[in-house]
């Protein structure tokens, strides 16, 4: 694995993020459209992980995401921002703060 300069990781924007809504995209078996709220803006996530969590469980809770990816399409959606999870074979878990965090707030 390569690694990165503390500079590089520096220019990674990565802040805590509300779900205000999640959905099912149709016609898809495992992605979801979630509605981020990041405090001074909103945004629009399209995430694979519709196997592992309920859209009614995800919202109101605040999450890790990376802001300063490339947006990318899936099936007409536009994915602004991606949701930070860690998986293995078995599992995936969202990162999460573990105490409550304003929305926005930055990730070092």
């Amino acid at each position: 694995m390569r690694e990165i300069s503390f500079e590089e990781f520096q220019n990674l924007d990565l802040r805590v993020g509300k779900i205000l809504k999640a959905e099912h995209i149709p016609k898809t078996r495992n992605l979801l459209r979630l509605e981020v709220d990041f405090g001074t803006e909103k945004r629009q996530a399209i995430s694979g992980i519709a196997q592992y969590y309920k859209p009614e469980d995800l919202v109101g809770k605040k999450y890790v995401f990376i802001l300063n990816l490339q947006k990318k399409k899936f099936f007409g959606y536009e994915s602004e921002c991606m949701i930070l999870a860690a998986e293995n074979e078995e599992k995936v878990s969202l990162i999460q703060p573990d105490q409550d965090i304003k929305e926005g707030t930055k990730v070092h």
